[in-house]
């Protein structure tokens, strides 16, 4: 089972790079290769070019593999080409859409590196699901929405979409939500699961070194920036404030149902862990726990 995780872990990275293969337009484009009978009309057509290569690559992947092998490939693939989607949009699209061509980037690469990173962390737990592509409806909807805000915002004012300070402001803040995201995988290794564990398994110890030293909650730290990094890049107003709130909410119930676990798993020992490092999350204080004495006790 262990090799199997490993080894899709490689098909992914070699599906991925597949995807990345897209941005071979570029050097094709500064090449006389262009000047062919028949092909000059693709260097006025980058559209063309990368669905006829997405198109070719998924038919060799339906040649090179097989049942989940294969789930990974396309997923592996399908993250790859859109990022290089991002990249071409950002660099040949007309300035308003820039910035969404950066969201694309930040967006697939956090996707694909959540699965490479628990390929390597915790491969025993690798699954489709790793990707997050499927995390939920509501984090579905909350994507469709800050997609219908840009460009609806773009119809309307499209000068705000060239606001790219406001946008490198915010591939800034996802960077940093990616590192503390990523660090805090890393670190906990077989202890980080995407799925909260209400059964302590033999080999689960609380972490408390490395990113875990800083914050209690380093992935949700990394991902509540993340994710609020994500509409400052599209400049999106609206959703900078509900992804905000929304994130928060969510944040703040998931912590106070995980630590009612750990309190459980690891009783004093994390009360103490408590009492040293905070959740990282602004306002967000976690299961408070309090000691009732025996009834006859003052």
């Amino acid at each position: 089972m262990s090799f199997m995780m490993i080894r899709q872990g490689h098909i992914s990275i070699q599906s991925f790079l597949l995807g990345l293969g897209i941005l071979s337009y570029f050097i094709l484009a500064c090449g006389s290769w262009w000047q062919s009978p028949g092909v000059e009309w693709l260097s006025q057509r980058p559209w063309a070019y990368c669905g006829g290569f997405y198109l070719v690559i998924n038919v060799i992947l339906i040649i090179a593999f097989r049942g989940s092998d294969w789930q990974v490939a396309v997923r592996g693939c399908f993250l790859g080409s859109a990022c290089s989607v991002g990249i071409i949009i950002s660099t040949l699209c007309e300035a308003s859409y820039h910035v969404f061509g950066w969201y694309i980037v930040v967006l697939t690469l956090f996707h694909y590196s959540e699965y490479i990173t628990t390929a390597i962390g915790n491969p025993s737990t690798l699954a489709l699901d790793s990707y997050l592509l499927n995390h939920s409806w509501a984090y579905g909807i909350a994507a469709i929405a800050s997609w219908v805000e840009y460009f609806i915002e773009r119809w309307l004012l499209p000068d705000m979409k060239k606001l790219w300070y406001v946008s490198i402001i915010g591939i800034i803040v996802c960077l940093w939500g990616e590192i503390v995201r990523k660090s805090a995988m890393l670190t906990a290794k077989t202890n980080f699961n995407h799925i909260v564990q209400t059964k302590r398994q033999d080999d689960h110890e609380l972490v408390t070194w490395g990113a875990y030293k800083f914050f209690r909650h380093p992935s949700y730290v990394g991902w509540f920036w993340w994710s609020v990094g994500t509409q400052l890049i599209l400049v999106n107003p609206f959703c900078v404030i509900i992804y905000t709130l929304a994130s928060w909410s969510f944040f703040n119930e998931r912590i106070h149902f995980e630590e009612m676990t750990l309190l459980s798993f690891f009783g004093e020992k994390y009360l103490d862990y408590q009492k040293r490092v905070g959740t990282g999350l602004p306002f967000i204080k976690g299961y408070q726990y309090i000691h009732c004495p025996p009834t006859g006790e003052n």
